[in-house]
């Protein structure tokens, strides 16, 4: 059949990784002034992301897993529609908006069209806002914020290429060496920070076998890295239990909530890492750390000496490939120290457990049991991709974006927020977002164990003040040695 695509083992998964309680729907908002049309809306999408083909192929399983396959009856009406906000008695208009965003998480896509839908709120604040969703199958974050900013006034449109169509019987190439090798290019490892004692040229032996690869010092030590990696990943235990972590006794409900920040200057959170000798995400992480530590305490569940792990997406792609969609990405499992109180002390945890990362196994690992579990049957699947779960309270990820507001449609994009999806019975989702020179947060959660998670959004900004204000009355004496 022409234009048929064979849908790679690592997409598979995460097309098959729904379930009652999660769905594997990436979901964001935009928020414009002044208002569009849907006419407009729809003339956009049209022209602009279904030049992306993936968006025009609807998802068809068979046997051998699953293909991409023209969708020869899309209606761009049924992908592109109106919606209205409902406010309650007393509600704000954000509150709606924060609402629909959740029930809308965590309603499935159909299944027969391709699965990613555009609703447009024509009357917001004064303008539009628009909630897009994805399945995480078409893309990850990194590719999927590339092609949501090719969409905008004056984006560039995917580099044109020659047509490589497979047909549905073809043979997948070998997994290991065409979804883990080839993507780890130089700039690849250098983005997620797998360079120096010899780990670059490692990968480039492995990724090409004409060269030695017995009798390497560097390779030995490589390869007792992975073996490492591999039990720590193995050996881990389960994750702390708190009132976030959803466990057979305080299980999902599968109603989704979200919220999301006011952005707060980036420019503020870079002087502050300065002055810290720690890196933006080092400050943005204990923030979080200390946000989720202060909700505990507010819930009557001391945090002091807990920690909790969350799963960090790490990207696999060369950069410059960003447009390319599909899933290259890794996971890796950082610690967050809820349970310290000190914002100094906490910030430079952040920064040993981030330091540990570097250089790590790990998210490559995790691609490739994701790469394997795709060749499973669905049953199989859970029960491997489970154990990821159990060792872990949330998923976090961190995306930046473009340091001015951009156009759409001729009105201004003046913020933006999306969610991540969390797999298993993991209950909580934290996006960090930077765009038009400010940074925030958002927060997705299970109704069952977070029911109102501004309680926990609220807390990020103070908690960035503290370390404002004590950064300032630097030095810390015996800040290096906590």
């Amino acid at each position: 059949m022409a234009d048929v695509e064979r849908m790679s083992r690592v997409d598979t998964a995460w097309l098959r990784m729904d379930n009652d309680v999660n769905l594997m729907m990436i979901v964001g908002v935009w928020l414009l002034t002044p208002a569009i049309t849907l006419q407009a809306l729809q003339q956009r999408i049209q022209e602009k992301l279904l030049k992306y083909p993936r968006f025009g192929h609807k998802v068809v399983v068979d046997a051998m897993g699953a293909a991409w396959v023209p969708d020869e009856k899309l209606d761009i009406r049924q992908h592109v529609a109106s919606a209205k906000l409902k406010p309650k008695k007393g509600e704000s208009e954000r509150h709606a908006l924060q609402r629909l965003c959740g029930e809308l998480a965590a309603t499935p896509l159909d299944n027969t069209r391709p699965l990613w839908q555009f609703h447009l709120i024509d009357r917001y604040e004064g303008g539009s806002a628009i909630i897009v969703r994805i399945h995480h199958c078409i893309g990850d974050g990194i590719s999927l914020n590339s092609v949501m900013l090719s969409i905008t006034d004056g984006g560039a449109d995917p580099p044109k290429r020659r047509k490589r169509v497979e047909p549905v019987e073809a043979a997948e190439p070998d997994w290991l060496s065409d979804a883990v090798l080839k993507p780890l290019s130089d700039i690849a490892i250098k983005a997620i920070g797998m360079y120096g004692s010899g780990m670059a040229k490692s990968i480039d032996a492995l990724s090409n076998p004409q060269q030695p690869l017995l009798g390497s010092v560097d390779m030995a030590r490589s390869g007792l890295k992975v073996v490492n990696d591999v039990a720590a990943l193995a050996l881990m235990p389960d994750d702390s239990a708190t009132l976030l972590k959803g466990t057979a006794r305080q299980p999902l409900s599968g109603r989704k909530v979200v919220a999301w920040s006011e952005p707060m200057p980036l420019d503020q959170i870079k002087a502050v890492g300065k002055a810290l000798s720690c890196t933006v995400n080092d400050v943005l992480l204990s923030c979080v750390a200390g946000a989720i530590g202060s909700y505990l305490q507010g819930r009557g569940q001391d945090p002091a000496g807990l920690e909790i792990r969350a799963m960090v997406p790490v990207n696999l792609r060369p950069l410059d490939k960003a447009w390319q969609l599909g899933n290259r990405f890794g996971l890796a499992p950082l610690v967050l120290p809820i349970g310290v109180d000190n914002p100094v002390q906490r910030v430079y945890a952040v920064r040993r457990r981030m330091d540990q990362l570097k250089g790590s196994y790990q998210p490559l690992l995790a691609f490739a049991v994701l790469s394997v579990s795709g060749l499973f049957i669905k049953p199989v699947q859970d029960v491997v991709l489970g154990l990821f779960a159990k060792k872990a309270t949330a998923v976090m990820t961190n995306v930046p974006g473009p340091g001015v507001a951009l156009k759409f449609c001729g009105s201004t994009l003046r913020q933006t927020m999306f969610w991540v999806p969390a797999s298993g019975n993991i209950g909580v989702g934290v996006s960090i977002l930077s765009y038009g020179g400010g940074v925030q947060f958002g927060l997705i959660t299970d109704e069952a164990l977070c029911p109102e998670p501004q309680q926990i959004i609220d807390r990020f900004e103070p908690e960035f003040d503290k370390l404002r204000w004590l950064s300032m009355m630097l030095p810390w004496p015996g800040q290096e040695a906590t």
